[in-house]
């Protein structure tokens, strides 16, 4: 069998959020394989990102907890994975400012409990599905924490995370290495820069500013608007897990950025003049702009090398910022009967993560 062709059938945590979703699309609509998908349907989960696969044979849905042993061994059991490519997690640095319970109990205790229900799955299987099966183990840059300007994050970079959802996030990095350290269990982990495009959930900075723009609401921008990410169009971040997950090396990790640092001032200026383009206004939307407080403890710099997965799997970001912020824009004015139902009953646009003091 090529190698190209070992993987066939998988788990998918989290398929329901914003990247497994664009992950689960482009393995049934451009590889080709199954997806099992295992989702809690938290608040920022949406099937409606899935609409144009929900009916496709190579789909199955499971609503299960990743912390729920027993439902993850009854995935494993009836559907016979060769991989897992683990995406379940909170992932929203304002939440996980006011209400860290929920980072600790999904990323950290959800992450053990998934390893342990795929390492009594591995060990029980034999020969070419037992050599040929992988964990992929899906991550952020920000359990680097903070860059200096001009600099880059690597492989090799020390762990310094600043939140708690960072934080959580890097503990949940730990025990896959750990496991498979420990326990032989084959796995790769990728950490991402900020990705964006189409079915973001809206407290996100890119939709969130620009369904504001929309509405004429302030645009805000936390201190002074200097904060610099890295941005990742979602489909070619979709194609590096899948590159990981079939070509990256037993115990390696892949660092995936778009090679698009930006300012968080200079993204919201980009969308308001993409927007003032495409549906233009009686005045520029830059007016809308608000800087509001800094969120406690916010990194000044993230910006990551993708050198190793550009050189040893192959991979290379399709979009750049302009052309993907573009699409992303187009897209939310064509699908406004996905976000709208979101924007009046799940989240409105205020402000998250703000912190009481005391004393």
């Amino acid at each position: 069998m090529a190698e190209k062709d070992k993987v066939k059938k998988v788990i998918v945590t989290g398929g329901a959020g914003f990247i497994g979703s664009a992950l689960v699309r482009y393995l049934i609509l451009q590889k080709g394989w199954s997806v099992t998908n295992v989702d809690k349907l938290t608040y920022a989960a949406n099937l409606n990102s899935l609409t144009q696969i929900a009916d496709h044979p190579n789909y199955s849905f499971v609503r299960a907890d990743i912390c729920d042993g027993a439902a993850l061994d009854r995935v494993f059991a009836e559907y016979n994975p060769d991989a897992v490519m683990h995406l379940a997690a909170e992932s929203h640095v304002d939440r996980s400012i006011t209400g860290s319970r929920e980072f600790i109990t999904t990323n950290i205790v959800g992450t053990h409990t998934l390893l342990e229900a795929a390492r009594k799955y591995w060990d029980a299987l034999a020969g070419k599905k037992r050599s040929d099966f992988k964990f992929l183990h899906v991550s952020t840059d920000e359990v680097y924490g903070s860059l200096e300007p001009g600099a880059f994050f690597y492989e090799t970079t020390p762990y310094d995370p600043r939140s708690p959802y960072s934080a959580s996030k890097a503990a949940s990095d730990h025990l896959v290495s750990a496991w498979s350290e420990t326990y032989g269990l084959p796995v790769v982990i990728t950490n991402c820069s900020n990705n964006y495009g189409p079915y973001h959930f809206p407290e996100k900075l890119i939709p969130l500013v620009l369904l504001n723009a929309l509405e004429g609401k302030p645009l805000p921008v936390y201190g002074d608007g200097q904060q610099e990410r890295d941005w990742l169009y979602v489909d070619d971040h979709a194609r590096a897990l899948t590159l990981a997950l079939e070509r990256g090396r037993i115990g390696e990790t892949y660092n995936v950025g778009g090679r698009a640092p930006r300012t968080n001032l200079a993204v919201v200026q980009n969308l308001c003049d993409v927007l003032d383009e495409l549906r233009p206004d009686r005045l520029p939307r830059r007016r809308l702009i608000t800087f509001v407080a800094d969120r406690p403890g916010h990194d000044r710099r993230y910006a990551i090398d993708p050198s190793k997965i550009e050189k040893e799997l192959g991979w290379r970001s399709l979009e750049t910022f302009e052309t993907g912020i573009r699409k992303t824009v187009q897209w939310y004015l064509d699908n406004k009967d996905w976000w709208t139902p979101l924007r009046n009953s799940v989240y409105g646009g205020q402000r998250l993560g703000l912190v009481e003091k005391t004393g």
